[in-house]
């Protein structure tokens, strides 16, 4: 994401993706809140919910019938929609690129391999899926934060021509953008607004899906840690990844996963090359199993009959294979389309319940 924001949007693009995050943080914060408010219990005692559930009560609440059923429905179908595009497609595609580039892996032997290693925890549930990345993700964050770091020191004369590319780019005007977004008259603007909600999720209304899941020990402590998460994700390791590629010197016009790969290991060798299989294909694993499970909640949200939970894991698994040969440029923009619509939906129905959040963060 961060790669492709660069190569679309230029080096302003940090910049939006930097500012995004700030108001991010308050957002994530306020619709962690309510999920966890407004969360259910299955007949199993397990919690499950999301930005669906809450949008339903906040039309009820006001005795907007129709609204509540048809506003929530239309949410749960975008999330569907984004779990088999940017949260399948696009991720599968970085792991095969990388693992084809720079191992010689054929993309259709890495196709099944991710088919046979994420078809069973989506079958399991999210129980199954959080206890695996809970492990897998703070591990090669911590290397992918070392590699950066070192990055940055042997490139440090680098580093203030990069920081101002950042400014000047971030200001440069271009064509409007038309559609949904357009009111964003600079490119960078929008592709960096869009690739920070990607990274976070911050106000897009898809991370309560998991945190609704959580032992929480209030909805406002559970609040507290999408704020964390928009600082770690888009404040700490975009920004890494974004500095690590204007100091590089490499082409930022190609975009993609490889850019990166590149980035990193045009500056410490080879050895980047290898560390970067394993972490892009953990991440991209991570981030699989993360949204797999948006889209299965989303599903269970419209449908309590198993057999569409069973279609729905059926087309992720064909969206994997499918994916990691080919993501072309239409299923961003069925991304964005997708984010932007939610987000839209999602800071609607915060402000309606501004009260509701005041008073729960104030206990």
């Amino acid at each position: 994401g961060v790669a492709n924001a660069i190569a679309i949007g230029g080096a302003g693009a940090v910049f939006w993706m930097w500012f995004s995050a700030l108001f991010a943080m308050i957002l994530k914060y306020a619709e962690i809140l309510l999920a966890v408010s407004h969360r259910r219990t299955d007949p199993k005692g397990r919690f499950f919910g999301g930005a669906m559930y809450y949008i339903r009560d906040c039309f009820l609440s006001r005795r907007w019938e129709r609204l509540a059923i048809v506003i929530p429905i239309i949410f749960a179908v975008l999330m569907v929609i984004n779990a088999l595009s940017i949260g399948c497609v696009v991720q599968v595609r970085a792991v095969g690129e990388t693992l084809e580039d720079v191992v010689g892996i054929p993309t259709v032997y890495s196709g099944v391999l991710l088919v046979l290693l994420t078809m069973p925890l989506l079958v399991r549930g999210a129980k199954g899926i959080s206890a695996l990345t809970e492990y897998l993700v703070p591990i090669m964050t911590a290397g992918y934060v070392i590699l950066s770091i070192a990055v940055l020191i042997l490139r440090r004369d680098a580093l203030g021509q990069a920081m101002l590319s950042i400014w000047q780019g971030a200001f440069t005007p271009e064509s409007a953008v038309g559609g949904v977004s357009g009111f964003l008259l600079s490119r960078a603007l929008r592709v960096g607004t869009m690739r920070g909600l990607l990274s976070n999720e911050g106000g897009c209304g898809t991370a309560p899906t998991a945190h609704a899941e959580a032992n929480a020990k209030s909805p406002a402590h559970q609040g507290i840690w999408g704020i964390f998460e928009v600082f770690t994700d888009t404040i700490v390791l975009c920004t890494a990844t974004a500095l690590v590629i204007l100091v590089s010197g490499v082409d930022m016009s190609t975009g993609g996963v490889m850019m990166t790969v590149n980035a990193y290991s045009s500056v410490l060798g080879g050895f980047a090359d290898w560390f970067f299989c394993v972490a892009v294909f953990c991440f991209g694993y991570a981030t699989l199993l993360c949204w797999g499970n948006y889209g299965l909640e989303s599903v269970r949200f419209l449908s309590r009959k198993k057999r569409w939970r069973i279609l729905y894991v059926l087309a992720f698994g064909l969206c994997i294979l499918f994916g990691v040969r080919s993501a072309p440029e239409f299923v961003w923009g069925i991304g964005d389309f997708g984010i932007a619509t939610m987000t839209a939906i999602n800071l609607c129905v915060l402000f309606l319940l501004r009260r509701e959040i005041k008073q729960e963060t104030l206990l």
